[in-house]
């Protein structure tokens, strides 16, 4: 089994959002991750300006081109915003006043800026006018996913239709009360033999019995499990900072803005979540091998 995680914000007090981050730095967080057995995994990038992303990852492309157990690591990038709904409850963590409509001039500045590393971009469906960006990323070989977003079904199901073929942190980046019915997560369930669907199983981000409902739903070969990590994974309570924002982790390691009730990342682990999917949920080590390594691989690369 060797894991690949679609969605690492940082880890081991490295933050891979940060401005100033290091080669040193970089290097620490990929060793500690080879160490927890992960094997590869998309460093992600949160919502920014536009010019701020580019330029950081045209610094991350320079330090990862330096180093090979960085490049052995980090497979690519998962962009996730700024093309994201602003609405509150959808927006979560995301700055709202960084966040712009889906355009294929930024998509093109962001994927130029990763070397053609970009693997992964997650949108708001709703906002991308004509599916057009998702059109062009599609054509440039990026795998489109749905997340922090509130589309119809019509809109939900036309964004499929032009190649968008999966859904980031399912359960959440939506507000914590919603439609009885009609809403994002009975839309999704609706088409979810077309798409991959990822979730956060640590306990907080979805509860378990509730992850167990949803995976009866979707099953293990259309399920993926991600860290969604932060600089914080690893390191225990305190307060931590991604992409320039402050995150207060609490003793059970739940990441929240300070005040909010959003959660802003996880400080889950790999080898915890291969321990949560066998020990709370019951699933095989052949299961939790598609779960965190070959759906995965199936679904970017």
């Amino acid at each position: 089994m060797k894991p690949f995680d679609l969605q690492v914000n940082g880890y081991a007090g490295v933050d891979f959002c940060a401005d100033n981050l290091t080669a040193e730095d970089l290097h620490h967080a990929c060793k500690k991750l080879a160490a927890d057995g992960v094997d590869s995994v998309l460093a992600t990038l949160i919502t920014d300006r536009v010019d701020r992303l580019v330029a950081k990852l045209k610094h991350f492309v320079q330090l990862r081109e330096a180093d090979s157990l960085v490049e052995l690591v980090i497979k690519g990038f998962h962009i996730e915003g700024p093309f994201l709904n602003p609405t509150k409850g959808y927006i979560g963590a995301h700055d709202s006043d960084a966040v712009v409509e889906a355009n294929v001039g930024d998509a093109q500045r962001l994927l130029s800026a990763a070397g053609g590393l970009t693997k992964l971009v997650t949108l708001a469906p709703e906002h991308d006018p004509g599916f057009k960006t998702i059109d062009f990323l599609v054509k440039e070989g990026v795998t489109v996913s749905a997340g922090h977003c509130d589309p119809t079904l019509d809109q939900l199901t036309e964004a499929v239709d032009h190649g968008l073929t999966m859904v980031t942190h399912f359960g959440n980046g939506c507000p914590l009360q919603l439609a009885r019915h009609n809403n994002i997560l009975q839309r999704v369930l609706h088409l979810r033999d077309r798409l991959w669907i990822c979730f956060i199983p640590d306990g907080a981000h979805i509860e378990f019995f509730v992850l167990k409902n949803y995976l009866d739903l979707v099953g293990v070969d259309r399920a993926i499990m991600v860290t969604d990590a932060i600089s914080a994974a690893t390191l225990g309570p305190g307060r931590y900072e991604i992409s320039g924002m402050s995150v207060e982790v609490d003793e059970r390691g739940v990441a929240r803005k300070p005040g909010s009730k959003n959660l802003a990342g996880s400080t889950v682990t790999m080898p915890v979540i291969a321990d949560n999917l066998a020990n709370q949920l019951g699933f095989s080590e052949q299961e939790i091998s598609k779960l965190i390594d070959a759906n995965p691989r199936a679904a970017v690369l």
